[in-house]
């Protein structure tokens, strides 16, 4: 039995069937519920009371019988015994799977599906008695109200178990369960032993490892102990939304939420980050690239199953090419730049050779390496290798001489004198031809080092002149939504940043395009992008060096004698939405950032504000008002509509910035954790709280300013920022509107308390995440020009 992916209308495999719950409609025999000695078979159903759900034979989600598919719905039964026995039977009629549930004691069972998608099985004269229920035997799908820990009485475990690939449910690799030491943490394994994602302990608010958790739209998180059961589970505020947690058979836990308008499920969070991250993904000798975040086999290696890799699954990984003879013609092949395999064998040697020569002598030693930390040999298979485009060692890897260019003078010794004279001719052609071609990469350097934007164009730079720009990329400035950023120096002493974009799928020809498209947007307060590298896999942007680094470094990190002043945060608060304001409405197409917050505001010199890490966000053409767009952005700043699924516009930005622009007031994140007391508390619930009770707003402001803060500007700041996080988009202002408010050519009205924030504030004894509203009637106005406020007083954190 399981839960049917939206996705997926098809109702049936080609070959293969499961019984799954599902959101496709069959014929129904009755409603919800099926009765004591009734079944389901072919194409028969029943669906949940409110449609969410639907029990039948098609492709599914969540799988109970996982090891033993069915082959013909038509003929196979799933039946209800009055003992209170579910079997599902093939078509040879052979029980294959049950819930072991029977019992003498009951009169009549029913088994009913739930709007919250959990097959229960009943007793029908006292429907509180629970016999049996999907809950409690995950597989890879966890829903809300579901549990994930350990029942103490029957000493098992409440796993979930990935599919072997994205068609095949039957147990993957890679599992999340509570720690058998009972210590509140979960771990993600791999082969059920290996872990290599923890979730950190339970606080008694989230989990320590999972930060995002504290400013979390959605969802309301609980782990419960006590001398029957550990286990953690979570709610959903917003009980429309349709939201599953899935153990990925890429090795990534998912948190997912569907949108029913583009018929999709959205990302909302995942871990482990990346890829590469997860343990063992390319399986034995294959290798994860950081740059394209894909799998690939070694040198001299091949897909040990091609089929499994088209379907998503590398985790059987590649085998060697040509077999090895044990030093009759093996040879060391360098890879450089490699992060290292797991369980190196450390061997104490002096050099280089030496540790050659201790991994030949093996037959068993398939790699070595020797650094900084001595000689490495590895046996056996090579596990999570990782190709870099920087930093990292050289790896040798023992290979068949026939599966690597080897240099002539290793292959054989003999040479004829013809061959002699043949080869010094080539080398001297091959030393002038080399010096030709690095006169020339001299003088281009140059002319690109000393060029400039000129004439509104781009600068196409190789990726070797970003190396040496950048000292093969040593100097790391900050890493961001599309990847990391380093510091370089042009031929004529001009700084740049370079930014690695890591995980983009469009082609050359698209990338292009949209840069181009950002290259030819000039604004004071928008970062100027420089240039760009596009060779093959390697996408790289260019930009101006900012000296002041990243507002977020001088809100929240800087010492005593380094804070921003009230005039420098009001004109990096204008400066900002002017920037952002230009995006939106100047620009031929709408550029919406998506990921606004102080990390990507740079400041130059002078600490005028510079919006960067738009050149990659999304275009809009003006005869388009809304756009779908995968999930992006960064927790505690993303819109409800993100989470809604629904197509966003350039409000999703407006919101975000009204988040910042609370922090860039107070010099705080906006959620702030005190281990001491566990308290929580969030800067734009007290904020609005303050404003709609008419107390003063001074206390807002951050403590290290003394009160120095213009109140006028202080007030239309505040105002500002709480009509931004406005739960209906259509409540807030544009970002036009808000640069008019700033700067004073708008008059702006005491905003409502947005519902989300309400919320929080009703619930502030034991809830600190605040939810979606779907509150879509609030009492504001369409704008910032005409609203009034008549919301209800709230109690207020304490201020720090």
């Amino acid at each position: 039995m399981s839960v049917m992916d939206p996705r997926n209308n098809s109702c049936f495999f080609l070959s293969v069937l499961f019984l799954i719950f599902s959101f496709i409609t069959h014929h129904t025999i009755a409603a919800d519920t099926i009765s004591g000695g009734q079944s389901l078979t072919g194409n028969r159903t029943i669906i949940s009371k409110d449609g969410n759900f639907e029990l039948g034979f098609f492709r599914p989600v969540w799988v109970a019988n996982r090891d033993k598919p069915l082959l013909d719905p038509s003929s196979s039964e799933l039946r209800l015994f009055g003992n209170g026995n579910l079997v599902l039977f093939n078509q040879s009629k052979t029980p294959i799977w049950s819930t072991k549930s029977a019992s003498n004691t009951l009169n009549s069972t029913e088994a009913i599906l739930g709007d919250d998608g959990n097959l229960v099985l009943r007793d029908r004269s006292n429907p509180s008695v629970v016999i049996w229920q999907s809950f409690d035997y995950p597989t890879n799908t966890w829903l809300p109200g579901g549990k994930l820990g350990l029942n103490k009485r029957t000493n098992e475990y409440q796993l979930l178990t990935s599919w072997r690939n994205e068609e095949d449910p039957a147990p993957g690799i890679f599992s999340l369960g509570l720690d058998s030491s009972e210590t509140s943490e979960y771990f993600i394994k791999w082969n059920r032993s290996q872990q290599f994602w923890s979730s950190g302990r339970w606080n008694g608010h989230l989990f320590e490892l999972v930060p995002e958790m504290r400013l979390n739209y959605i969802y309301n998180f609980s782990y419960i102990t006590n001398v029957n059961e550990s286990y953690f589970t979570y709610t959903v505020y917003n009980k429309s939304l349709i939201s599953r947690f899935v153990m990925d058979f890429s090795g990534q836990i998912k948190q997912l939420s569907w949108s029913e308008d583009n018929q999709q499920w959205n990302l909302f969070w995942s871990q482990p980050k990346q890829q590469c991250d997860v343990y063992g993904i390319c399986g034995a000798f294959g290798s994860c690239n950081q740059d394209t975040l894909k799998c690939e086999c070694l040198q001299g290696f091949e897909k040990r199953s091609p089929k499994d890799w088209d379907l998503s699954d590398p985790t059987g990984g590649c085998v060697r090419k040509t077999r090895l003879q044990c030093g009759r013609n093996d040879v060391f092949s360098p890879m450089p730049n490699v992060k290292m395999p797991e369980n190196p064998q450390p061997l104490a040697v002096g050099s280089t050779e030496e540790c050659e020569v201790a991994c030949a002598n093996n037959c068993s030693c398939n790699a070595y390496a020797y650094g900084s930390s001595g000689c490495s040999l590895w046996s056996g298979d090579l596990l999570n290798p990782q190709k870099q485009s920087g930093g990292g060692q050289d790896l040798y890897l023992r290979l068949a001489s026939s599966d690597v260019s080897v240099p002539e003078d290793k292959k054989t010794k003999k040479k004829s004198n013809t061959g002699s004279v043949v080869g010094a001719i080539v080398g001297v052609v091959a030393f002038l031809g080399l010096a030709l071609v690095l006169i020339w990469r001299w003088r281009v350097r140059r002319s690109v080092g000393k060029s400039k934007t000129a004439e509104g164009t781009l600068v196409a730079f190789t990726y070797r002149d970003l190396q040496t720009a950048t000292k093969n990329f040593s100097q790391k400035l900050g890493g961001g939504g599309f990847g990391s950023v380093f510091k370089g120096v042009l031929s004529d002493s001009t700084s740049i940043a370079v930014k690695k974009l890591e995980g983009l799928s469009q082609g050359e020809k698209q990338f292009r395009s949209e840069v181009s498209t950002i290259g030819k947007i000039q604004h004071v307060n928008l970062i100027r992008l420089r240039g760009f590298c596009s060779e093959g896999t390697k996408r790289l942007l260019v930009y101006d060096f900012m000296p002041k680094g990243s507002l977020d470094s001088h809100l929240f990190h800087q010492k005593d004698n380094e804070i921003l002043d009230w005039k420098t945060r009001y004109q990096i608060a204008l400066g900002t939405a002017r920037g952002l304001a230009y995006l939106h409405e100047k620009c031929r197409d709408c550029i919406i950032h998506c990921d606004i917050k102080p990390e990507n505001i740079l400041l130059d010199a002078e600490f005028c504000p510079k919006v960067a890490d738009f050149g990659l966000a999304k275009l809009v053409g003006r005869e388009f008002s809304r756009v779908l767009t995968t999930m992006r952005g960064t927790r505690g700043y993303l819109a409800p509509e993100w989470i809604s699924g629904i197509a966003i516009t350039a409000k999703a930005d407006v919101y975000s910035y009204g988040m910042m622009l609370f922090e860039i007031i107070s010099g705080r994140r906006n959620s702030e954790h005190y281990s001491k007391d566990e308290i929580i508390r969030f800067f734009p619930t007290w904020a609005a709280t303050k404003m709609n009770e008419g107390e003063e707003i001074i206390s807002l402001v951050d403590n290290r300013l003394e009160g120095n803060v213009d109140i006028e500007e202080l007030t239309r700041a505040c105002r500002v920022a709480c009509w931004c996080i406005q739960d209906d988009e259509a409540h807030r202002p544009t970002m036009g509107q808000v640069v008019q408010t700033l700067e004073g050519v708008l008059e702006v009205n005491l905003p409502p308390i947005p519902r989300s924030l309400h919320v929080l504030v009703e619930n502030q004894d034991n809830v600190f995440f605040f939810s979606e509203s779907s509150n879509r009637s609030s009492q504001a106005q369409n704008n910032t020009t005409s609203a009034t406020s008549s919301q209800a007083k709230s109690r207020a954190p304490p201020h720090p």
